[in-house]
């Protein structure tokens, strides 16, 4: 049967936080039997929003990636409920009962991705529902994505034999795939966030000019294909994707009528390497 499953694209997302304040005005003082009692004023961020910053001055992005509940297939939440307290539902969402769960502290540490969170009042563990009152009343999507303004979200019911297709075709990526849970949850760009670059700036030194168009070639220790690519009009190139910690990097740069120049970058972080004159 068809489930349902959030895709986030990080490339999208300004930390705008209107996803967070949708979840708070949504469940802020309302409870919604049998799937949520409310959420606190503070403390709680359902739809939390992690942020990190890559390389160096001038060269720096900063990504954020929204981060609810993962509504794993295979969730160790659900394992350590006792009595039943956390179940997931035929459509994919795993809810935390607002009745069972009660006193069962333990279960916020539980989850790996630390999205379930203490309702010290309630003395009970919440969490994101992906709104299932709104979803079982004819909702296409949770209060999150319809807040979301630029389109950052799409929430999507498929068969998995979709979700296969498009994870492949979208290069959907999961957070944390060593945890082995099977999260509904999918990342667009993620390597924004979890991977690093290698930038720079190619200038011509006798002319004082950019070098536009300047064929830079990244090859790293292995013999795969090396990655290459042309200078913008800036003399800018920027290589992405890249893993941390990743070793020695070697960077050919040609330009038509100018000495070819090699470096070696150890890579560990996103680095810039400044304005390299040829």
């Amino acid at each position: 049967m068809k489930k349902w499953n959030l895709i986030i694209d990080i490339g999208k997302c300004h930390d705008c936080n209107n996803c967070f304040l949708a979840c708070k005005d949504e469940f802020f003082e309302n409870d919604f039997p049998p799937h949520s009692s409310a959420q606190p004023r503070h403390g709680h961020r359902w739809m939390n929003i992690l942020r990190h910053e890559r390389g160096q001055f001038p060269k720096v992005d900063v990504s954020y990636l929204p981060l609810p509940c993962m509504h794993c297939d295979d969730a160790d939440c659900i394992k350590a409920a006792k009595d039943d307290a956390i179940y997931k539902r035929e459509d994919g969402i795993v809810i935390i009962d607002p009745v069972k769960a009660k006193g069962q502290r333990g279960l916020v540490d539980s989850c790996p991705y630390g999205v379930i969170w203490w309702n010290e009042t309630l003395d009970l563990p919440q969490k994101c529902t992906f709104c299932t009152h709104l979803l079982d009343e004819g909702w296409a999507r949770p209060r999150c994505v319809q807040a979301c303004p630029t389109g950052a979200m799409q929430f999507l019911s498929a068969e998995d034999s979709g979700m296969v297709q498009l994870i492949e075709s979208e290069k959907l990526e999961i957070w944390h795939p060593e945890y082995g849970l099977q999260p509904r949850v999918y990342y667009k760009n993620l390597y924004r966030f979890s991977r690093c670059f290698i930038a720079g700036s190619i200038a011509l030194k006798d002319v004082n000019e950019c070098a536009e168009g300047a064929i830079v070639t990244l090859k790293d220790a292995s013999d795969k294909v090396p990655d290459t690519g042309k200078t913008n009009n800036f003399g800018d190139f920027k290589f992405d994707g890249l893993e941390e910690k990743s070793g020695e990097h070697h960077l050919t740069i040609e330009y038509p009528g100018y000495p070819t120049q090699e470096l070696q970058v150890d890579l560990e972080v996103s680095v810039d390497l400044g304005t390299i004159f040829l």
